[in-house]
């Protein structure tokens, strides 16, 4: 009998939930909603991984993001890339935003293998990189055009670095209280 109180509640707050999460992200909203129902444990990963990152991101005013440092210290959050909320996390060593082939595909870039003609340096070595212009990059309010970004073989990149061809586009961005607020 506990044992039903206790699923019926864990379902009651996740319902609750839902409503809010949905104003802000309907793609995560679909995500969460597909990990619940069972239909893939993967999925249920990578939403449990945007949720933390909805909730660590907390608008200041305005046009600016706040984004608190995970664990590792690193500033994580979900981006969306051409309409599709994926997790990427802040590089500003990464003179262009850096992402990797599948992930590529996800956003409605497509590109064949003479596309790779760019020889990179990467903190895992060198690799062949493809030049891509993504049309939307947002997190929160803010929303910039047309970012310069390379795109990796997916044994090259395994995430998504947001770096300085996006943030050199922002008005400005500064660490503060252990969170990285970013500004339009």
């Amino acid at each position: 009998m506990l044992r039903k109180f206790v699923i019926f509640g864990l379902f009651a707050c996740l319902s609750a939930m839902l409503p809010g999460l949905y104003q802000r992200n309907a793609d995560l909203v679909q995500e969460v909603a597909g990990a619940v129902l069972g239909r893939d444990a993967a999925p249920a990963l990578v939403a449990q991984q945007q949720v933390a990152a909805v909730r660590e991101r907390q608008p200041v005013s305005g046009r600016q993001v706040r984004i608190a440092s995970d664990a590792r210290g690193h500033f994580t959050a979900g981006f969306r890339l051409n309409g599709r909320t994926l997790g990427a996390m802040i590089d500003t060593g990464a003179t262009l935003v850096a992402l990797n082939r599948s992930t590529a595909q996800r956003i409605g870039i497509s590109l064949a293998n003479a596309d790779f003609r760019y020889a990179v340096s990467t903190a895992n070595g060198k690799a062949r990189a493809a030049g891509v212009v993504i049309d939307r990059l947002e997190i929160g309010r803010i929303d910039i055009g047309d970012v310069e970004a390379v795109v990796l073989e997916d044994s090259a990149l395994d995430g998504i670095l947001i770096g300085m061809s996006f943030l050199n586009r922002l008005s400005g961005y500064r660490v503060e209280n252990g969170a990285l607020v970013l500004e339009q």
